[in-house]
């Protein structure tokens, strides 16, 4: 059966967006870092791990329950941010206790790491070279990660929020579907041109005058 690509659309690939490959690498990176450095019992491994977990998972799991609720995938891309920031906060505070240096935005460390971030979304490349770099360089390629991916966030909800205006959700693009199916197959539906027999409420198609109605018996006076 041909999928119909107007309604309800089957094809939302999270995976090809920006904001989830470099959710991914974070996710990557931080499963690393955490096992690496953080020491064996250590709540904040689970807690670091889950919060780069839940901020790729929302992502993708936000994008394909949009298809049937815009409210929802809102929602979870919402909560995906806030995981992130979560992470973020942890790396800080990592860097922070160990007195260990967070590069300021003008280091041309950071500005080095922007760059590098900017244009590599494979996860396979950093999982390869955080093996030779040290913790205080691993926590701040986090932190730039996860940074750059917040900025995608907010501009992909600003897009759905647009979208939304636009389109509306499901009612509204339910209604649409069904109006265009309609003047598409000249069916208007009990209130448009033609009835239910799809014609213009004489004789239906085998030639015979189409079933009426029926009406309610009028109030005596």
């Amino acid at each position: 059966m041909e999928e119909d690509k107007d309604f309800l659309r089957q094809d939302n690939n999270y995976r090809s967006l920006k904001a989830f490959q470099k959710a991914e690498c974070i996710y990557d990176v931080t499963f690393y870092f955490a096992h690496k450095y953080l020491k064996p019992g250590d709540r904040t491994i689970d807690q670091m791990v889950q919060a780069a977990r839940s901020g790729k998972q929302n992502l993708a799991e936000g994008n394909i329950d949009g298809i049937t609720s815009r409210e929802m995938e809102l929602k979870l891309t919402n909560v995906n941010r806030a995981s992130l920031h979560e992470l973020l906060l942890d790396y800080e505070d990592y860097l922070r206790v160990r007195g260990l240096e967070q590069w300021k935005y003008d280091d041309p460390r950071c500005i080095q790491t922007r760059a590098f971030c900017k244009t590599h979304l494979d996860s396979a490349v950093y999982r390869e070279k955080i093996k030779e770099r040290s913790d205080e360089t691993i926590a701040n390629i986090a932190i730039t990660l996860i940074h750059q991916c917040d900025v995608l966030i907010r501009g992909l909800i600003e897009w759905k929020k647009r979208d939304f205006k636009e389109r509306g959700g499901i009612k509204e693009e339910m209604y649409r579907a069904r109006r265009e199916w309609q003047q598409r197959n000249g069916y208007g539906g009990q209130r448009g041109q033609y009835g239910a027999n799809r014609h213009n409420g004489q004789y239906g198609t085998d030639g015979q005058k189409p079933i009426q109605p029926i009406q309610p018996n009028s109030p005596k006076e």
